[in-house]
């Protein structure tokens, strides 16, 4: 299992939270995704055999977001 964290611009409310870890949750190989609000951060856990750190931040701007990579 790979993990990637990153910031996620543009939550402001839970409902935001909801939407992106929702998003997350649908790409096929993650097992584990956590987003916090207050750092604006997502965590998620991902089998590369089947996710690809592009597929997340995909899922992310199909929410409505935009995944920023950290340094």
């Amino acid at each position: 299992m790979n993990t990637s964290e990153f910031q996620v611009e543009g939550m402001s409310c839970q409902h935001c939270v909801k939407s992106v870890t929702s998003a997350l949750e649908a790409v096929n190989g993650t097992s584990a995704v956590s987003v916090d609000l207050d750092s604006k951060t997502a965590r998620v856990e991902f089998d590369p055999t089947h996710a690809t750190e592009e597929d997340l931040f995909s899922a992310v701007v199909t929410a409505g977001y935009t995944p920023v990579k950290k340094n």
